[in-house]
């Protein structure tokens, strides 16, 4: 783990234009830098660094961060890799807490096997390119299926010559430890001698998201006979298999880009496809595909598109793991590849171009394509056809996010038509099967708590009323009052009192309504009170990602402050013309406006059915909170509040 010293280097050290403007082409605009978003395609710059909060907000799409969440939003890292970069970058040496033995054996086993697997690679690489060997059988056999160098060497693809112990011997003279040799697949120990795995085989390096090589995938050249297609490395502390797509550290920001994800089944799939130009392609490897899979996949887009071989082994392929993609909330389409076909063979084919039109063109459904798959293997059996509801209405119940309400209920009214059956019943089946599914994983709830989870799941917010509208305006009020609580927070109000005290005293008897805004204020009195500095500044980098959050979409705006700022205090009544203060008075003011007619219409709700005694004093408050308004209005000036 990387110590609390080391990360506070690095955080006061970091300078946001220099990073994200390697990776964005960034124009000063005001006091802040514009640029074309990275995360979405745009014409217009809507994309907005801050220098001085150390924050960017992209107004088209809506992405935000500091530094280090756009190293980890752009290139795909962990947090502690993001902060590896950015030690790297600033030559800040980096500092561990103390690890258990435990914990510092299996850190240098990892590195051990990283090690291995680097010089296997650059080995396999020479043997390929620079040896006549590799040059004759499979540089040979590669550019005959149409692979260009330049692809080759891009995904680092090598050869494993035909003798015993080529790479074995060159591992062990290069004073690899042997024991280790065995547990990354490269070598096997057979007859007590250890031999090269993968003699006369392609050499396929499986890389991890920060690029390094985890692992192998060894293929045969030409048609195999009696030995298999593919060997794969073994499970080991670097490599899983279940949590790795092949191509991911080559796809990541192409997906990212695209807002989609294509799966194929192999290596030479995804190889071909970038070769083509269609670089948001990853390979499952021929497994069924796994939630770790699923999840690798949501972190870069919410749409997937599998494409698969057109024969059954393809489509059963294809089917499998469906259920666990809804319920990642993922939107899965479907393309067959003809006959005889698979992608590497098809884009070789007809070209990019014709291929990407036929993707287009050719997505189907993946639920729809389900159901049709399964009424034709059913045909008249009404037997297997009731299976088949059965089946449906549970794939169909893990569709739980409240945003896809009407999703699901398209997809009801479209099986239900497909399988002929009354579409009110088959909702029930559905729901019986969503109640089922949380009175297992609610067990430890009272029966009416889960219940009341499961009818609140689905409530759809179909309606815009004026109760929404004023609910925005409200967070609005309250939004503006921790912006300048943040922003202001530690200069002087007057002589006795900063303006984070003159803020708390106003809001004594105004109390925040939203939860969030309330415990961004108790976070900013703890630091206060304990005399540490509470800025946005300091906050940016504050362990609770929500709090990170919530301060970057109060502190940005699509808009500077105007040039004119001292022409328009005197108008509006305020005399001391520190913007720091007019700012404070102006966004608490507003936030009391509101809250004082919200009372207005509690008290006029009161007073229709109050008893006359109560009635008076119901009266009396009326004519208090008109007082308050008529004073707060007059230090604003003309104020129409809607």
């Amino acid at each position: 783990m990387i110590s609390p010293n080391t990360i506070q280097q690095i955080t006061s050290r970091i300078d946001i234009i220099d990073v994200v403007g390697e990776f964005v082409k960034l124009k000063k605009r005001g006091t802040n830098y514009l640029g074309l978003c990275p995360f979405h395609g745009e014409k217009s710059p809507s994309f907005t660094v801050s220098p001085a909060k150390e924050i960017y907000k992209c107004f088209g799409c809506g992405k935000s961060g500091n530094t280090i969440t756009f190293l980890m939003e752009h290139e795909k890292y962990s947090y502690v890799e993001a902060l590896k970069w950015l030690a790297t970058r600033y030559n800040i040496e980096i500092e561990e807490t103390q690890q258990s033995p435990e914990q510092l054996q299996q850190v240098q086993m990892a590195e051990s096997l990283h090690a291995i697997n680097s010089f296997a690679q650059k080995f396999f690489a020479e043997q390929l390119f620079d040896v006549e060997e590799g040059n004759l059988i499979a540089l040979s056999y590669l550019k005959e299926r149409g692979f260009r160098e330049e692809v080759l060497r891009k995904f680092q693809v090598g050869y494993n010559p035909e003798g015993k112990d080529a790479l074995t011997k060159a591992l062990v003279a290069n004073q690899f430890n042997k024991e280790l040799l065995p547990k990354t697949g490269l070598v096997a120990l057979r007859n007590e001698e250890l031999v090269d795995n993968y003699r006369g085989r392609i050499i396929f390096p499986i890389h991890n998201n920060t690029g390094k090589i985890i692992g192998f995938g060894a293929r045969v050249i030409g048609k195999a006979d009696r030995a298999p297609k593919y060997i794969n490395t073994p499970e080991n502390e670097v490599y899983s298999k279940s949590k790795i797509l092949y191509g991911s550290y080559f796809a990541r920001q192409a997906i990212d880009k695209a807002d989609e994800c294509l799966l194929v089944e192999g290596y030479t799939d995804v190889v071909s496809l970038h070769q083509a130009g269609i670089e948001n392609v990853v390979a499952s490897g021929g497994t069924s595909l796994t939630i770790d899979q699923l999840r690798l996949v949501k972190k870069y887009t919410n749409n997937l598109t599998i494409i698969y071989d057109g024969d059954s082994a393809g489509i059963k392929a294809a089917l499998r793991g469906l259920d666990l993609a809804i319920e990642e909330g993922l939107n899965v389409r479907l393309v067959l590849i003809p006959d005889g076909e698979d992608p590497d063979s098809y884009v070789n084919k007809v070209g990019a171009t014709e291929f990407n039109a036929f993707i287009a063109q050719s997505k189907k459904d993946f639920i729809l394509f389900q159901l049709e798959v399964l009424l034709k293997e059913a045909g008249n059996d009404v037997n297997k056809k009731s299976s088949i509801v059965n089946q449906i209405a549970e794939t169909l119940s893990k569709i739980s996010k409240a945003e896809d309400f009407t999703r699901q209920q398209d997809y009801i009214k479209q099986c239900a038509s497909l399988l002929r059956i009354d579409e009110a019943g088959f909702t029930n089946l559905v729901n019986k099967f969503k109640r089922d599914k949380i009175s297992k994983e609610e067990k430890k709830l009272p029966f009416d708590e889960a219940n009341f989870i499961q009818q609140d799941s689905f409530q759809a917010n179909q309606e815009f009323d004026e109760g929404q509208l004023l609910l925005q305006q409200d967070d609005q009020v309250e939004k503006n009052v921790i912006r300048v609580l943040f922003e202001y927070g530690l200069k002087n109000y007057n002589e006795a009192q900063t303006i984070a005290a003159y803020i708390f005293e106003q809001l004594e008897n105004y109390p925040l309504e939203n939860p969030d805004y309330e415990k961004l204020i108790d976070l900013y009195k703890d630091w206060y009170n304990k005399g540490l500095e509470p800025t946005t500044k300091s906050m940016l980098y504050h362990e609770d990602e929500q709090v990170r959050q919530l301060l970057i979409n109060i502190s940005m705006f699509p808009f500077e402050l105007s040039n004119r700022w001292d022409e328009i205090l005197p108008n509006m009544n305020i005399v001391n013309k520190d913007i720091s203060i007019a700012d404070t008075e102006m966004s608490l003011n507003y936030f009391k406006l509101r809250k004082i007619k919200k009372m207005f219409e509690q008290n006029q709700r009161d007073m229709e059915f109050a008893p006359f005694e109560e009635q008076m004093k119901l009266i009396q408050l009326h004519k208090q909170l008109k007082e308050f308004e008529i004073a707060i209005t007059k230090q604003l000036g003309t104020v129409i509040l809607r």
